[in-house]
């Protein structure tokens, strides 16, 4: 008899030990470039794994806040939060990241000649903290709608029971509704992790010394764009394939059986 399915080894942790294994051989058999590269952008990996994961959390939270939002009934909380999403979704975040960078700094120095506050006339952007901000308020957009679906899936006779019960509304969300909701919305609440881990490599551009920047960097500097692309390509493909075991590991465990 064959293993159950749930026994068998996730396919894609062969395809993780195969980009593993070719990295290593590259990094053995031809260390100049392949080991240099992996020596010179190794600080950039924490950067954008440091990025990636405190960009997520706060999308997770915001996008909480702006799913409820947007199925408030109060018709000012709910125009606030679908104007929010709609204006986000529809800028491209390359776009966003360099207005965090460079307007928003221009805004506060503003305000601070305004109001004669030195403290933020001197304002400096921090490119770490404008690219976590740009990538939240982007991401914080999509993750609403992720939300959104995610509550009105669950079935109304669920917040009627609860409120019939003594619960007030907030109760019901927070111990019938969300629990549920969150398991119908892991998988694509994973999607949007990897794709978060794909697209902080435009942090870059806003002078965050991430693995894309380190890259162009040791490429800038030997002149050797191939080998530094390649190797570049390959440490994003290691990170997003294991971001993708580990999302289907916790889609498995949260599984509810029907």
């Amino acid at each position: 008899m064959g293993a159950e399915p749930s026994e068998r080894i996730d396919a894609r942790w062969w395809m993780v030990a195969v980009v593993i294994i070719l990295i290593i051989l590259l990094a053995v058999f031809s260390p100049d470039p392949y080991y240099r590269v992996i020596k010179f952008v190794s600080d950039g990996i924490g950067v954008t794994l440091g990025v990636t994961v405190v960009s997520f959390l706060l999308t997770l939270i915001v996008g909480m806040i702006g799913g409820l939002g947007r199925l408030a009934k109060n018709p000012l909380i709910y125009g606030f939060f679908t104007l929010y999403v709609e204006i986000i979704r529809g800028i491209p975040l390359l776009v966003q990241l360099i207005w965090w960078y460079f307007a928003f700094p221009v805004i506060i120095q503003g305000i601070g000649r305004s109001l004669n506050l030195d403290f933020l006339v001197t304002y400096q952007a921090n490119p770490l903290a404008m690219a976590i901000l740009g990538l939240v308020f982007c991401y914080g957009a999509y993750m609403s709608e992720i939300y959104r679906a995610g509550i009105q899936s669950i079935a109304r006779g669920q917040m009627e029971a609860a409120r019939s019960l003594g619960m007030t509304y907030p109760q019901a969300m927070r111990h019938i509704i969300l629990p549920q909701a969150i398991r119908v919305i892991l998988p694509p609440i994973g999607n949007e992790f990897i794709a978060l881990l794909k697209d902080s490599s435009l942090v870059s551009v806003v002078a965050v010394v991430d693995l894309t920047r380190r890259g162009r960097e040791f490429m800038s500097q030997t002149f050797m764009p191939i080998p530094t692309w390649i190797m570049i390509a390959l440490i994003y493909l290691v990170m997003t394939l294991m971001s993708s075991v580990i999302v289907g590991w916790v889609e498995k465990k949260t599984r509810i059986e029907r």
